[in-house]
């Protein structure tokens, strides 16, 4: 099957995309997506949809103040937003500007430090690496002078409302530039709720880069190159993988960057490679998944390859029918709005 980017578009009404959060986690709305059949739900009625024994797999990376605004040596304008902080003193970024700064320019951020452009980075060259040209390091810098880098299609400025919101309750490990959506809807009133019925958790962390949002560039899809990403995947989820799967239980992952994960560290018998890595898997339909058992996702953008990712999960006609369903049942969008249930199916 010959695919293109068109084949994953559809027309979405701008007033679908949700600019802030339900006022609960839990109060979203949830579509039930098994097959052919879609299922109205809210949120809280998760638990209702697992059994014990079923093992919901986490992504616990915790979103950094990655955006700044600053100049150049020269004068001009930037927008930095890191991609990636490598180390205490080196970063990988985006620069919007008038006008690429060259190898060795300085910016100046945040007026407060200078980092120096040490030239082109990513895998098409499109990123640019930095180094510090003072005393700090980048964790602490971005903490301390960094905005929280909110999606494009969210209008308003991160306030401090986001800097909740826009992170998971059980956010940990510091290093993504966008938040693992899915994960927006769990408040600890529900993780407690599905520990007492028996459904057990694990945690993987990916940081997720600003690649995320990036539009493809290319009309077939076997065309793309996927932005690299860093994971990890613990001793312990793998162990508690391999548990569930031999108890029978279903491997539940809340949201695409632990399914991506999962799937990236997957051996041949569907066990889990424990360790830390990159992963720049595409996963599109006529994917073969060796892990995954269902998935807790958010509505995805058009053209992008995470819808392409949830149409090789669910099926591409059953995605198609539930994305038609949700605009004409005025589902809310994207980051801040509701999510779906899908069942794993192996038709195309």
């Amino acid at each position: 099957m010959s695919l293109t980017v068109d084949d994953f578009d559809f027309p979405l009404p701008p007033e679908l995309i949700a600019q802030h959060p339900a006022p609960e986690r839990r109060g979203s709305r949830l579509l039930h997506v098994d097959g052919g059949r879609l299922d109205d739900r809210c949120f809280a009625d998760l638990p209702q949809l697992l059994r014990a024994g079923d093992l919901l797999v986490f992504n616990d990376t915790r979103v950094i103040k990655a955006r700044f605004h600053g100049v150049k040596d020269t004068g001009g304008q930037v927008e930095v937003m890191l991609e990636r902080i490598v180390d205490a003193r080196h970063a990988i970024c985006q620069i919007r500007a008038s006008k690429a700064p060259k190898t060795g320019c300085r910016l100046r951020l945040a007026d407060t430090f200078t980092v120096r452009m040490c030239g082109r980075a990513g895998s098409d060259g499109d990123l640019f690496a930095l180094e510090l040209d003072e005393d700090g390091n980048f964790w602490d810098l971005a903490e301390r002078h960094g905005k929280l880098p909110l999606p494009p299609y969210i209008a308003h400025p991160a306030d401090g409302a986001d800097e909740t919101r826009y992170q998971t309750v059980y956010a940990r490990a510091p290093g993504a530039v966008a938040a693992p959506t899915a994960g927006l809807h769990f408040d600890e009133a529900m993780l407690e709720a599905l520990k007492a019925q028996g459904i057990n958790t694990a945690f993987v962390t990916l940081h997720v880069g600003a690649g995320t949002y990036r539009p493809m560039r290319v009309e077939k899809i076997a065309d793309h190159r996927m932005h690299s990403e860093r994971y990890e995947i613990p001793a312990a989820t793998a162990a508690a993988v391999a548990a569930t799967r031999s108890a029978g239980g279903r491997v539940v992952a809340v949201g695409t960057t632990s399914l991506r994960a999962l799937e990236s560290a997957s051996q041949a018998d569907g066990s889990l490679r424990p360790g830390g890595a990159e992963t720049d898997i595409f996963i599109t339909p006529g994917y073969c998944f060796r892990v995954v058992d269902r998935l807790i996702t958010n509505f995805h953008l058009p053209k992008s390859t995470l819808l392409m990712l949830v149409s090789a999960f669910a099926g591409c006609t059953a995605i198609r029918a539930a994305y038609t369903h949700a605009i004409a049942e005025r589902y809310r969008f994207f980051s801040y709005g509701d999510a779906m249930l899908l069942e794993r199916t192996d038709a195309i």
